[in-house]
């Protein structure tokens, strides 16, 4: 028979290490075995056997799992203390793993040093991330642990690193900063440099991806320390350069040279470090905006200073067209990487305004100050001992037109290279300094005839120097509509216009009145016996209109004919005024007859003088005398009314009193028929057509005085 269950538990090792178990295992059985046989002694028991079953393995199941519980909770317990060992002798392996490491991080600083030393800084930089790394895997330990009281001795240990991080980082901007240079010459410091920058914008990216722990001096963002060392050094230099000569050639020479200087640099960017640093670096769009804001806040400090006009010209043409011409920006080398259409304008439209502004103001006062001096000179010639120059045809003319055209032409022409809003303020101004030019002209033209009154041998070609004004003045006039390019643009002013029709009508004025003081003379012999009888006066009035008339003839046809008509007016005038001023009284039908044939003779005469000069009979105003002759000659007063009527329509500006010194001139008229006709004027009132030329509202009548008498003796 095989050994029992008893004896392999007696022989096993486990019942000599256990012996207490052993014996409770005996005592348990032998329990066991007095309940069985007190339940089961009987057969009928047997039924209930597998009940008791049951309930014994459930009861042996809760004593098993309390026992466990128990075993565990012993076992717990006692292993705590083991864990806790456990865990210090895996932290010691570590430490002990990388005491060599650590022992070795002073000797491996002198070497980085070295290597730094010697610009090996690849090599440097693979042992400066090693150290690194290790320092931060330590910090990083000592953090989740809660062991932050010893990262300060750590870093203390560390130390020596940040200064071999500021020694790389030097001799990484100093070699960016000298990248346009070294891209051209050995590009390979410069790769160098941008490969330990990315290698340090890897590190950055990962440390802040995982947002843990950041070690000492991280994020280190190196690439945009790059980009900023790089503007720098693009732009340092000669936009923060001393105050510099701001006006005329100075600030040509320097607008040149950054000109030159950017289309070189830009050159070597797009050509060269382009092909030395990641795409994503987008390098020339980068040195290209930097270089055009840089230009753009240099320009504003230029504009800060007092330019004069030129400067400010050459700004506004260097910024909104050089700049953009093939001779820079738009350079064939650069096109078409290069591309600043997209960046904001290199001067703002307010900025171009004001400067535009400023500019305008310039030429202004240079216009005035020079406008000036020609009215100067101008004046000075009226007073000269010869005549005024002529032109090939022979009129009287100046140099003025000329240099004053010219002169304005010339800006708007100059302002034209920049913009069209340049052009139209510089024309503008060009129109509103020429109107005051023309004033000042007149007021200097009143001076020289204030001055001739006083003495009318001065000076000396009076009319031949009005005549050249009426000539330069139409010169003016016809030159004005050209000062702009754009023939759309090309109308006159009206208060332009009219400042040329004030200066020609005051230069015509003091024409006339010359023509009037030879005149009048002659007119005070207006009535008199010795004209009625038939005397050369009005031969005489003819000499002088005539001699007028060829100094008139050396003005341009239009401004002669105006002045023809102008004298034609005044002689008729004149006329009208000493026959109605001096009043005379017909004694008889036969004094009546001779009046009007005088008046017939005189008028003629005078309008066969005016049309072998160029006027026309229809626009004479002679046809007056005509028809007041024909007043004068009716020969049934009681008719008068209806020949007034149609002498008023005629010549609407004839007053009441006009009419009755007519009547007085017959000698025949009767208080009733004179009653009639300014009756039938009364209920006739006449308004001035438009166009018409008034001849007799100028004439003022005498009332009441006695009439003038043809012959002596008492009048009617």
């Amino acid at each position: 028979m095989g050994m029992s269950a008893g004896d392999e538990r007696a022989a096993s090792p486990r019942d000599e290490e256990w012996p207490e178990a052993e014996k409770a295992e005996k005592l348990a059985r032998g329990a066991a075995l007095k309940w069985a046989s007190g339940v089961f002694y009987r057969p009928e028991k047997l039924e209930g056997l597998g009940h008791y079953r049951r309930r014994e393995t459930q009861r042996n199941s809760s004593i098993q799992s309390r026992l466990k519980s128990t075993v565990q909770s012993y076992l717990e317990g006692g292993l705590q203390q083991m864990r806790e060992l456990m865990e210090e002798h895996v932290q010691l392996a570590s430490v002990v793993q990388v005491l060599p490491q650590i022992f070795s991080v002073h000797e491996v600083f002198s070497h980085i040093l070295q290597l730094l030393r010697g610009q090996h800084l690849l090599e440097a930089h693979v042992e400066l991330m090693m150290v690194e790394q290790l320092r931060d895997d330590i910090l990083s330990q000592l953090h989740l642990r809660g062991l932050s009281s010893a990262q300060a001795t750590v870093l203390s240990y560390f130390s020596g690193l940040q200064e071999l991080n500021e020694s790389l980082a030097k001799q990484l901007w100093d070699i960016v900063g000298s990248s346009l240079r070294l891209v051209r010459e050995d590009p390979v410091l410069f790769v160098t440099a941008v490969r330990i920058i990315e290698r340090e914008e890897k590190i950055d990216d990962t440390l802040l991806l995982e947002a843990t722990f950041l070690p000492p001096g991280r994020p280190k963002g190196w690439r945009q320390k790059f980009y900023q060392v790089l503007q720098d050094t693009m732009t340092g230099a000669r936009f923060h350069a001393p105050r510099m000569d701001a006006e005329g050639p100075g600030l040509a020479r320097h607008l040149a040279a950054l000109q030159k200087d950017i289309v070189s640099e830009l050159r070597v960017v797009k050509d060269l470090m382009v092909q030395c640093v990641p795409a994503h670096y987008n390098i020339l769009s980068v040195c290209t905006a930097t270089y055009h804001q840089a230009l753009s806040s240099h320009l504003q400090e230029i504009l800060r200073e007092d330019l004069d006009k030129q400067g400010l010209f050459l700004l506004l043409e260097w910024a909104l067209r050089v700049y953009h011409s093939p001779e820079m920006m738009g350079h064939p080398d650069l096109l078409p990487e290069v591309d600043v259409s997209a960046l904001h304008p290199l001067m703002s439209s307010e900025l171009v305004d004001q400067t535009e502004r400023r500019y305008v103001m310039k030429v202004k006062a240079s216009v005035v100050e020079w406008m000036q001096r020609t009215l100067d000179v101008e004046f000075k010639e009226w007073f000269k001992e010869e005549e005024p120059e002529t032109d090939h045809e022979g009129f009287f003319q100046s140099a003025l037109p000329a240099i004053v055209m010219q002169m304005l032409n010339e800006n708007i022409q100059v302002a034209s290279l920049i913009t069209d809003s340049l052009q139209q303020k510089i024309y503008n101004m060009a129109l509103e300094e020429l109107e005051a030019f023309l004033g000042r002209l007149r007021e200097a033209l009143v001076q020289c005839g204030k001055e001739h009154q006083q003495d009318r041998a001065v000076p000396k070609y009076y009319i031949p120097h009005l005549l050249a004004v009426l000539n330069n003045n139409l010169a003016l006039s016809n030159s004005v509509s050209s000062l702009h390019p754009d023939t759309a643009c090309r109308e006159v002013p009206a208060s332009l216009q009219a400042a040329l029709d004030r200066m020609q009508k005051k230069a015509t004025q003091l024409l006339l009145e010359e023509l009037l003081l030879d005149l009048q003379p002659l007119c005070l012999q207006l009535p008199s016996r010795k004209w009625l009888s038939g005397s050369q006066l009005v031969g005489s009035m003819c000499e002088v209109v005539d001699k007028y008339a060829k100094d008139f003839s050396r003005v341009r046809k239009p401004v002669f004919t105006l002045l023809l008509a102008e004298s034609e007016l005044l002689v008729a005038n004149q006329y009208l005024r000493a026959l109605l001023q001096r009043r005379m009284v017909c004694k008889s039908r036969e004094e009546r007859g001779q009046l009007c044939q005088r008046l017939l003779q005189d008028a003629t005469q005078l309008r066969e003088l005016f049309c072998s000069l160029g006027l026309d009979r229809s626009q004479q105003s002679l046809e007056a005398v005509f028809a007041l002759r024909e007043l004068i000659s009716l020969k049934d007063p009681a008719l008068l009314s209806l020949e007034v009527l149609g002498f008023i329509t005629k010549y609407p500006d004839v007053s009441d009193e006009h009419v009755s010194t007519l009547l007085d001139i017959r000698g025949d008229v009767s208080r009733e028929v004179r009653h009639v006709v300014l009756e039938m004027m009364a209920q006739h009132p006449q308004l001035l057509p438009e166009g018409y030329r008034p001849i007799f509202s100028t004439i003022l009548v005498p009332v009441q005085e006695l009439p003038f008498c043809l012959r002596k003796g008492k009048c009617a």
